[in-house]
């Protein structure tokens, strides 16, 4: 199917069973423990071995020799694999470094080895008795330092320019020029990266842990060396992704290697203190905006720049992306610039871009509000547009960026916000408020989907879709449902497997409206077959309540039983016709401890609008999540770099700091009622990430307007506020 022109009215939009707030299909499995996650696949995978990685303990050199005498002679070691005898391997156009060391290292924990035993006890003890020699070279791995030599980055997203930024922020009568840096951050999601491998003859399946299964296929492919046809990936379920899943990572190929190795199947789980420095990680970045504005608040000068760092060959973070289309500006620049860091792979992690640009963008608009003595929702207002800045014959496809500001702070208790910083107390704790913008761009990506109906009129679909947590299997069961007339109950839900169609995959926040498109693209083309079955013009068949309907005939659906289709969702020039973006407004109040600075999140609330919302009770639970992670980076999520030898000390989750359950009070999330024609038949966008972006500069905003210290290096630790407090009277 292709949609390359507006969705007019269609099943979809009799909103019977998508729009309502289903609890999850997959909920019973998971909260029983049945629900089959990589590392436990026994029952595909009986009796396999455990393998355990060995990574570099340098960040950059070379491995001068590797002794496995003393493991190979240790109980249950059933082999090692190297680079000396894993047989010719590539490096995956989507990596950045290859998944096994040898004889350069790349970054610290990089795979070297891989040690298999009859046990994990063994294999990991084993693992520790593997001896490497290294030659250390000299690595960069500060990005302050490295600044200055960043240069233009191969991919990532131009530089932009409009009009004459730098003769009209010259000109403003009100200007803001502030750097603020965010620092390095990890995944931290609950599974860690885990596969199960097995080969049949040439044929290799991995059980793993993967948001993309077709790109998992790519990436085995290109690094084995074998056909994708002799691979088949299977990940119905992950307990959390987040960026770190969308490409293979060691565990997959070194459990591949070490199945065929033995000869039997291997399964290979990162250890919690691997995850961080062995997979990808959000980069640091170093962030310079400059606003100019004239005294009633209109911005005439909008400029953006980022630096960040990565590997040799590697990508910048994109975090000058939304400056491009969320405030009107006559005159505007963007510029990303990429450092060379030998620090482990910088990548995809919860909204890259936005998530981190947002966390400079919006406290720079703060400090503009409060500069032209102005309230910080009225200036964002002011600043609206309903077309591309940089391409005015470009309208939004949909923006109500107004709405969720208004809404958001009505529903907050905007008015009560006292403008003066340290105006408000509660015993020793300062209280403020803080706003940010919330913008994340819409994606579209093609996807497919096979539908068939057996002889009990249940419908089944397969996707190679996955589900993150997020909620894939509902709202593709509630897809299916109302495009063929059940009960949510009579959908059946297969995931996960690249034996079935294409599909968008998780990530980006495309797959929630890509997937469904894509299953109801399946759907209508099952519509067809069924209505030519019973003999009825498709155009005029209505599917309800199990039965299809024309004019005076009816017929069960169980008529149909046996017929399956398939069909992909492809995209047009829609998304170039039209900018197509969700927003949001993210609203904080915080208590800083007058004595010591600790900070406190005493409330939060939202108000986004990201098209038609197809579950709203797993939309909420998306946001907030996001939310939650938004304090994270606000407060205390920061990757410390060892700038001497190039890791991340802090790998493991004592010491990783997240929020919990006592950091994240009452959170109150609303979705604008809206609806986008231009994005697919569903209308729908995703919202996930969304929920996330501006969080943490509505805290820091927030911790401004309680204490009067203005923080621009994240996170806000108590040590960067404690010395800006007023006096103790």
């Amino acid at each position: 199917m292709k949609f390359d022109t507006p969705a007019t009215t269609n099943p979809i939009d009799r909103m019977r069973v998508v729009g309502k707030p289903h609890d999850r299909i997959d909920g019973p499995l998971k909260t029983t423990g049945t629900a089959p996650y990589a590392y436990e696949r026994h029952d595909v995978a009986p009796g396999a071995a455990y393998g355990v990685i060995v990574g570099a303990t340098i960040a950059k050199g070379r491995i001068l020799a590797i002794d496995t005498s003393a493991a190979d002679a240790l109980p249950g070691v059933l082999g090692i694999v190297t680079w000396q005898n894993a047989g010719p391997l590539k490096k995956a156009g989507a990596h950045t470094a290859r998944m096994l060391a040898g004889p350069d290292v790349e970054h610290y924990d990089q795979a070297v080895a891989v040690v298999v035993a009859e046990t994990f006890e063994q294999a990991r003890d084993a693992a520790r008795a593997v001896h490497v020699d290294y030659q250390r070279a000299k690595g960069s791995f500060d990005l302050a330092a490295a600044k200055d030599g960043a240069t233009k980055p191969k991919s990532g997203g131009p530089d932009s320019a409009f009009g004459d930024f730098a003769t009209a922020f010259a000109a403003a009568p009100v200007k803001i020029d502030q750097t603020y840096t965010t620092p390095d951050h990890s995944h931290a999601m609950m599974e860690p990266h885990a596969t199960i491998a097995a080969w049949e003859g040439d044929r290799l399946t991995v059980w793993t842990s993967n948001q993309m299964i077709a790109w998992a296929v790519r990436d085995l492919s290109q690094t084995l060396g074998i056909p994708k046809d002799r691979i088949t990936v299977s990940s119905p379920y992950l307990g959390g992704g987040f960026g770190s899943k969308l490409w293979i990572r060691s565990d997959a190929v070194m459990a591949a290697l070490a199945a065929r190795a033995v000869k039997r199947p291997v399964k290979v789980a990162l250890l919690r203190t691997q995850v961080v420095n062995n997979t990808t990680h959000r980069p640091a970045t170093i962030q310079r905006v400059r606003l100019g504005a004239t005294q009633d608040g209109t911005i005439t000068a909008i400029g953006h720049e980022s630096w960040s760092g990565d590997l040799p060959g590697g990508g910048p973070e994109t975090a000058v992306m939304q400056t491009r289309l969320l405030y009107a500006g006559a005159n505007r620049m963007t510029a990303t610039r990429l450092a060379v860091l030998d620090l482990p792979e910088g990548n995809a992690m919860r909204a890259p871009g936005e998530a981190v640009g947002l966390l400079a963008l919006e406290i720079a608009m703060d400090e503009l509000a409060e500069t032209l003595g102005m309230d910080p929702v009225e200036l964002r207002i002011r600043n609206d547009t309903q077309v591309d800045p940089e391409k005015p014959e470009r309208p939004f496809s949909q923006r109500d960026l107004v709405g969720c500001l208004r809404i958001g702070a009505e529903r907050f208790g905007w008015n009560r916000r006292k403008a003066k910083p340290g105006s408000t107390r509660d015993g020793r704790w300062l209280v403020g408020m803080g706003v940010a913008a919330a913008f994340r761009d819409n994606i579209n990506m093609r996807s497919g989907a096979r539908v068939g109906i057996d002889g009990q009129g249940r419908v089944t679909v397969q996707t190679d879709m996955t589900d993150i947590g997020t909620g894939s299997y509902t709202i593709i069961a509630q897809t299916a449902a109302e495009m063929m007339g059940v009960e949510i109950g009579q959908v059946i839900v297969e995931l996960g497997d690249s034996r079935f169609p294409v599909s968008a995959g998780s990530g980006g926040q495309w797959g929630a409206n890509s997937a469904t498109a894509g299953v109801y693209a399946a759907c209508v083309a099952l519509r067809e077959k069924v209505a030519q079955k019973l003999g009825f013009n498709s155009a005029d068949a209505v599917f309800e309540d199990g039965r299809v309907r024309s004019g005076n005939r009816t017929a069960p659906l169980t008529d149909a039983a046996g017929l399956v289709a398939e069909d992909t969702i492809d995209y047009g020039d829609l998304a170039e016709r039209y900018a197509q973006s969700t927003f949001g407004a993210h609203f904080a109040e915080v208590g800083v401890d007058v004595m010591t600075g600790e900070v406190r999140v005493r409330r939060m609330g939202g108000a986004f609008a990201a098209g038609r919302i197809l579950n709203p009770k797993s939309a909420r639970s998306q946001v907030i999540g996001a939310m939650t992670m938004g304090v994270g980076a606000a407060l205390m999520e920061e990757a410390v770099v060892d700038k001497r030898f190039g890791f991340f000390v802090n790998h493991d989750m004592a010491e990783y700091h997240v929020p919990v359950h006592a950091d994240i009070p009452h959170q109150d999330v609303f979705f604008l009622d809206e609806v986008d024609d231009k994005t697919s038949p569903m209308k729908a966008k995703g919202v996930g990430e969304l929920g996330i972006c501006g969080v943490g500069a509505a805290v820091a905003n927030a911790v401004y307007n309680a204490c009067g210290v203005r923080v621009r290096d994240y996170p806000l630790t108590l040590d960067k506020i404690i010395g800006g407090l007023p006096e103790l009277v």
